[in-house]
């Protein structure tokens, strides 16, 4: 199990993220808004794709966290943030331009849930933690 560690800076490098926190599990309590930080950090439990690529369908999840900087502001669709107990599967994040270097990035979610941030520049790290 190697810890993995990911620097997003434009789409491209998102696509890979997101593919490493495709099928994730995410509590609606995990989800911290920092907007005097301008920060939205994420805490999940992510599937080890390296290990189920290789054959070890039994592989253990990562703890890991997803973090946003430069971020104007963070909307939610079909997520209660006061139900801290509640489950979300993150499906897809995908980034759309806006006035260079800004736009949006939405973290899609299964059942149609989903977050959306306003973002100055694109700056998204991925850290398994322990």
């Amino acid at each position: 199990m190697t810890a993995c560690k990911l620097i997003a800076l434009d789409a491209d490098d998102l696509i890979v993220v997101s593919a490493h926190v495709q099928e994730a599990t995410v509590r609606a309590g995990d989800i911290h808004w920092r907007p005097q930080e301008k920060r939205l950090v994420v805490a999940l439990r992510r599937p080890d794709w390296d290990e189920v690529i290789v054959g070890h369908a039994d592989a253990a999840p990562h703890t890991a966290a997803l973090r946003f900087d430069r971020v104007l502001s963070c909307r939610s669709r079909q997520i209660d943030l006061a139900d801290t107990a509640s489950a979300l599967e993150l499906l897809a994040i995908r980034f759309e331009p806006g006035t260079p270097p800004g736009g949006q990035v939405t973290l899609y979610f299964a059942g149609g849930a989903a977050l959306r941030l306003e973002v100055e520049c694109l700056e998204c790290e991925l850290a398994d933690l322990a």
